[in-house]
């Protein structure tokens, strides 16, 4: 006699427990996260319904912010019962999360401190494999009116061209700029390259009348800042 699997698909489930249908009687914000996944993946296998492969993906990333770190093919190929077409719906949606982060700032938050300019970058670097070098640009009140990526690199480095981030500057009308970039080592302590850099950056800043004001190392579990640790003078 053929095996006959004994899990339950989620079209079988009482209507109040299909993520789908919840979501729709309930609202986004009363689904689980495993319950937002599965809504993405769409349907499991013979051994899984959609909702159970959801929670094993989880469970073995661990969290949203570690699954965002995977790639299409880490998940095809550490997870049975993803194919090409799940994992691409999934990255697709952690992107567009990443994305909207990277909207107009509309409201302007003022910058007060270094906690603020973290804040302002962290979801855009802290996950990352590789390095990257953004630049927060300030009003004269020290509101943010953007944000821009200067330069990508591997898992050591990124290579910054001044001129770039000037450029960047003047054209967006900043006042005030807060240079950051990160570690994917998890090491917070910059690098003597980070030192000269933030030296001569300053220097070129002070020719164009253009405040470099901090900056910052992010890593997973935190930052360093060149203001906070006495650096800038």
């Amino acid at each position: 006699m053929p095996y006959q699997s004994c899990v339950l698909p989620i079209k079988a489930w009482a209507e109040e427990d299909r993520p789908r249908e919840k979501m729709l009687l309930r609202g986004k914000q009363h689904l689980s996260d495993a319950e937002l996944l599965a809504i993405l993946l769409g349907s499991g296998s013979r051994e899984e319904s959609a909702l159970m492969l959801a929670q094993r993906i989880l469970n073995q990333a661990g969290d949203l912010h570690e699954l965002g770190k995977f790639s299409i093919k880490d998940l095809i190929t550490r997870f049975k019962g993803v194919g090409e077409a799940k994992a691409v719906a999934v990255i697709a949606a952690l992107e567009l999360g990443r994305r909207r982060q990277l909207t107009v700032i509309k409201d302007r938050p003022m910058v007060r401190s270094s906690q603020d300019a973290y804040q302002a970058l962290a979801h855009l670097l802290a996950d990352l494999q590789h390095e990257e070098f953004w630049v927060l640009l300030l009003n004269r009140a020290n509101r943010i009116i953007g944000r821009e990526k200067i330069s990508a690199g591997g898992m050591a480095s990124t290579v910054v061209d001044p001129k770039i981030v000037f450029q960047r500057a003047l054209e967006g009308k900043a006042c005030g700029i807060i240079m950051c970039h990160n570690h994917p080592s998890g090491n917070l302590q910059p690098s003597q390259a980070d030192i000269a850099l933030t030296k001569s950056l300053r220097k070129a800043g002070e020719i164009l009348d253009i405040n470099v004001m901090d900056h910052l190392i992010i890593a997973e579990k935190g930052y360093y800042s060149f203001v906070d640790q006495g650096m800038m003078d």
